[in-house]
């Protein structure tokens, strides 16, 4: 008989680790600045802002040029 953690694949699931979510907001912040945005502007810009930023890319390097 199979346990419920082998039946549930939601609760099997590998969680998040803090060093990957480091790594993740690193390459979005160094995104930005090739996008041409200020290092210490998107220094003091929070996780939410950086993805909002990101995901209009040409905006962004407009606004920057």
């Amino acid at each position: 008989m199979a346990s419920s953690l082998d039946r549930n694949t939601n609760r099997s699931r590998p969680t998040k680790s803090a060093g990957s979510k480091a790594k993740r907001r690193k390459v979005q912040a160094r995104r930005l600045v090739d996008l041409g945005m200020d290092e210490a502007t998107v220094a003091q810009l929070n996780s939410t802002e950086v993805r909002t930023l990101l995901k209009h890319p040409k905006k962004v390097a407009a606004a920057n040029a």
